[in-house]
């Protein structure tokens, strides 16, 4: 049911967005935790795909201890802005959803456990919102490189809606679609969580597991 801050809730059109920026904004330190470069440019031969989870302090902490990934980024996607900063995200009015960036080896990862831990972290079924944080830039949203990871990714959402309905759960309101721009976010929130430990997380799952490589069954 949709209350207090309703518009919030609400994609806004596509000609109502903020204008945004031409000057694009990019991350002027290494991972804050591994050590390496944000950007897909500097890591040859690596897979990369973005994840919505709500907040992404929390969202990129969950990706960045995960074997076979190389490195994580905080920043935005799935909306119209270009170059939007954080305040213009979190008004509603680009379109974004808040998002993390993951740069992974598909030698020792595969697609299908990241999509795992995806589903498991957070409650895909809540349309605008995540948990106490309400609004757009809070979706869940997987942003997919090509149409090979658009596939697994509305594949493994079939197996987890299975999953969710034998759990008694609600359905399903993650995008998935093909990845437009992604915008990096300022400095500031780039692994948020390993410089302030004590910083919000507001990430929590159903607790129905999602299984992995297997055809959904009724």
């Amino acid at each position: 049911m949709i209350g207090i801050g309703a518009w919030k809730q609400r994609m806004p059109p596509r000609d109502e967005a903020l204008p945004g920026r031409e000057q694009a904004l990019l991350p002027t330190r290494t991972h804050h935790v591994l050590g390496r470069s944000l950007l897909v440019a500097d890591h040859p031969g690596m897979a990369r795909i973005w994840f919505g989870m709500g907040c992404f302090w929390g969202a990129e902490h969950t990706f960045w201890n995960l074997p076979g990934v190389v490195s994580t980024a905080a920043g935005y996607a799935g909306g119209y802005t270009p170059n939007p900063s954080y305040r213009e995200v979190c008004g509603g009015m680009t379109g974004h959803a808040e998002v993390v960036q993951v740069i992974y080896d598909p030698a020792r990862t595969s697609l299908d456990e990241l999509l795992k831990v995806f589903w498991e972290s957070h409650d895909p079924t809540q349309g605008m919102r995540q948990g106490n944080d309400v609004g757009t830039q809070y979706r869940s949203a997987i942003y997919a490189a090509d149409v090979t990871q658009l596939a697994a990714a509305e594949a493994s959402a079939r197996r987890y809606l299975v999953a969710l309905e034998h759990a008694g759960l609600e359905g399903i309101t993650t995008e998935i679609a093909l990845a437009g721009p992604f915008y990096y976010a300022e400095d500031e929130h780039q692994q948020y969580l390993s410089k302030h430990p004590d910083g919000y997380c507001g990430l929590g799952g159903t607790g129905v597991s999602c299984p992995v490589g297997l055809a959904p069954k009724s």
